[in-house]
């Protein structure tokens, strides 16, 4: 009991440590598994309207369209602006725009042009949320803090990944589509409210020098970019894992219904497993004191190889199994990567390290999609689970070679990444 005392100490110490951040927390609580609801009402209700998988597909662009256009000068924008404002009005913009989603589809007047429309307005407010609300978990935990913030905001997003569809299906089938939405507006509240409630005395100062242009600020942050082999290999390892090997939309559906020949219960099911393990790979994050580069390799490694062997198989179980797996190395990764690149960015430009972090974690995985799609049609999930998985591991492997020479890094004096994040490295 005591083992277990301590071990739920660690997991949650962020929690216990910042009343600011414990606002935040619960505030996503409701707010994220709204987000997920309103997701899968937005689809639903689009084939609804149009019975059509091209709309569909068209949504998805009008959601994930704006980071392509917007995503570069909204790190810039973050760290010229204060990181708890900049929250409140993203977060304040979407609330209303899903109060304007739910009164249209309430009334029975939606059309498919006007969620298009709401869909892009809705991606970019996120696109501007996004590096705004990085910087502002840095500020409320600070550094020696910030693993275990990443790991529990991780571990929160999978957890709403679980429930929230599970929710949105329930209500759409009891009272419609709008009650999502209506679901979703309200919830915003919660994350506004605890925003406006943290003491701003006790956020961690960054150090700024100055407020750059969109285009000087975009310059300086690829020039850092440039600078740090280490930064230089965490992006390079999110653009190959975030485009093909974790495209997970593409893949399951199709492994589902073709490879298992089952149907969307089933396909429910291995959606289901593959986020159990990204919860408990969440929290497993949590326990560590800090980001370490070989737990990060580990991940992004063991998905590839998951990936591998499910390429041959026709076993539901089996295949469950290895997305629970899956799930858990894909969130080790995933939040070990997040808080390396913020850890290792300096206060003045972290906004735009973000932005382009997660510029590279959007932005080519649409142009990947339909590569996955011909080679389950050529070869079927057999040849994309392993072209997939293969992937993983070649860039797996590169970036451990990348970052095991830190002595030449320190000779150049080139490398920004900090000490602890070298010496990690070196262990690899």
């Amino acid at each position: 009991m005591t083992l277990l005392r301590r071990a739920g100490g660690r997991t949650f110490r962020s929690l216990r440590a910042h009343r600011n951040y414990r606002l935040y927390f619960a505030g996503q609580i409701t707010s994220v598994c709204g987000t997920w609801m309103q997701n899968v009402a937005m689809y639903w209700l689009v084939l609804d309207l149009t019975h059509s998988a091209v709309a569909v597909g068209f949504l998805s662009l009008a959601r994930f369209g704006p980071y392509t256009l917007f995503g570069l000068a909204a790190g810039v924008l973050a760290d010229r602006l204060d990181n708890r404002r900049t929250v409140v009005c993203t977060q304040s913009a979407q609330m209303l725009l899903s109060g304007v989603l739910a009164a249209i589809a309430l009334a029975g007047a939606a059309q498919a042009w006007q969620l298009y429309a709401i869909a892009a307005a809705i991606g970019t407010a996120v696109v501007f949320d996004v590096p705004a609300r990085q910087s502002l978990t840095f500020q409320m935990v600070g550094r020696d803090e910030l693993p275990n913030a990443v790991a529990l905001n991780s571990s929160l997003f999978n957890s709403a990944r679980i429930l929230g569809p599970a929710l949105a299906g329930i209500v759409i089938g009891a009272v419609g589509a709008g009650w999502c939405f209506a679901i979703n507006a309200v919830s915003f509240l919660a994350v506004i409210g605890g925003l406006l409630a943290m003491r701003t005395s006790e956020l961690y100062p960054l150090e700024r020098h100055g407020r750059p242009t969109i285009w000087q600020g975009t310059r300086e942050g690829f020039a850092f970019v440039r600078r740090s082999r280490g930064v230089k290999v965490l992006i390079a390892m999110v653009v190959v894992l975030m485009s093909i090997s974790f495209n997970t939309t593409v893949l399951l559906p199709v492994l589902a219904k073709q490879t298992l020949a089952a149907g969307p219960r089933t396909f429910g099911i291995l959606s289901a497993c593959f986020g159990a393990g990204a919860l408990l790979g969440a929290l497993a994050s949590a326990l560590l004191a800090r980001a370490r580069w070989r737990v990060m390799f580990a991940g992004a490694g063991g998905f590839g190889l998951a990936e591998i062997l499910i390429a041959p198989l026709h076993s539901v179980l089996v295949v469950g199994t290895l997305l629970f797996l899956c799930g858990i190395c894909f969130t080790t990764y995933m939040a070990n990567s997040n808080a390396t690149i913020q850890l290792g960015s300096p206060d003045h430009i972290r906004g735009r390290v973000i932005g382009i972090y997660y510029y590279a974690w959007n932005g080519p995985a649409p142009l990947a999609s339909p590569l996955l799609g011909w080679l389950c049609a050529v070869g079927g999930t057999r040849l994309a689970f392993g072209f997939a998985g293969a992937c993983a591991l070649a860039v797996t492997t590169a970036g451990a070679v990348a970052v095991s020479r830190p002595t030449r890094w320190r000779r150049e004096g080139r490398d920004e990444l900090g000490s602890e994040q070298l010496a990690d490295a070196t262990a690899t």
